[in-house]
């Protein structure tokens, strides 16, 4: 298995590029949907020299495929909420640990210390199924705040037991039932941060970030809204600190492809399909092909402004097919 404990510790572009180097010679050797999808597309390991020559997975092959290197059994496998599709895509971790110490140093990094907050989890659609990672992560989160918790579709509770709580406060949501509270109670909670996730998943209409932080920073009385990028197939998140903005860890990248040539990497400002470099994948594939579409600043800053249409996707659809 990879060294895991080198990815935590990067601080640099060198170390960052020399470890996605490593664990993408690693991967394409030991993940068999990988290894495939590299035969297909007549690329070897061998002749990638540089980061920005690394082929990036299509995130649909998590929906059809086992992509795992784990030398045993994964310990979990994360699905995802299934929004919209009849399969759901499935993350297999060979260690739990990883996981936990990729979103904790995360979180550390962009708010510090978990027990300084009280962590309120409004995650309905994800409460009630099972396999969710974010479901997860925050449960962790919360254990170590030791104060907060979850909270269906209880609002009128929820707002009174954030409201009588003396500590900083993050109040994570779903998009639409975020957008719910703000409507019906329009709370102007003191102390708190109030952090949306997940869309509106097929409960509310569809608005622009820009929008739905104008409604939310309205209602909850906020100057802005912070925001939590991540999804199954990812091992960690990006957060914003408000205006959509997103930043990762040291150990994660984001990069812009052209959405009708994946190989072709757009400039910072540009806009195009959004690739990640999750060096925490270390069981799965590390190098993923995402549908979202965004930008990424000079700042190393990105924007999600949507997904890419099914029909706008090309390059790598008759591969995916023919695996």
């Amino acid at each position: 298995m990879f060294d895991v404990e080198r990815i935590f510790n990067i601080e640099n572009e060198e170390q960052f590029e020399h470890c996605a180097l490593e664990l993408f010679r690693y991967q394409a050797e030991h993940c068999e949907p990988y290894r495939r999808y590299l035969e297909l597309m007549a690329i070897h390991p061998t002749g990638i020299k540089h980061i920005e020559d690394i082929p990036f997975l299509p995130i649909e092959l998590f929906k059809s495929s086992d992509v795992y290197c784990g030398d045993s059994e994964p310990e979990i496998i994360f699905t995802s909420s299934n929004t919209g599709s009849t399969v759901p895509s499935r993350h297999m971790m060979a260690s739990l640990e990883v996981y936990r110490e990729a979103f904790t140093r995360a979180f550390k990094e962009f708010y510090g210390e978990p027990a300084n907050w009280s962590i309120y989890g409004l995650l309905p659609n994800y409460l009630e199924r099972e396999g969710s990672s974010l479901v997860y992560m925050v449960d962790t989160l919360i254990k170590e705040c030791g104060s907060g918790g979850f909270y269906l579709n209880n609002y009128e509770q929820l707002i009174r037991d954030v409201e009588s709580d003396i500590k900083p406060k993050i109040l994570l949501g779903v998009s639409y039932a975020l957008w719910d509270v703000a409507e019906q109670y329009a709370p102007k909670l003191k102390d708190t941060i109030i952090m949306e996730t997940g869309g509106m998943k097929g409960r509310r209409k569809e608005l622009s970030k820009s929008e739905l932080h104008k409604i939310l920073c309205e209602g909850f009385g906020v100057d802005a809204i912070h925001s939590e990028y991540g999804m199954a197939e990812l091992t960690s998140q990006a957060y914003s600190k408000g205006g959509g903005v997103f930043y990762a860890p040291r150990w994660m990248r984001v990069m812009v492809r052209d959405v009708n040539d994946p190989f072709d990497h757009r400039p910072n400002g540009m806009r195009g399909g959004i690739d990640i470099i999750d060096l925490a994948n270390v069981s799965s594939c590390a190098f993923i092909q995402t549908q979202d579409m965004g930008r990424v600043m000079e700042d190393g800053g990105f924007i999600i402004e949507g997904r890419i249409a099914g029909s706008d996707i090309r390059g790598c659809n008759l591969l995916i097919h023919n695996m």
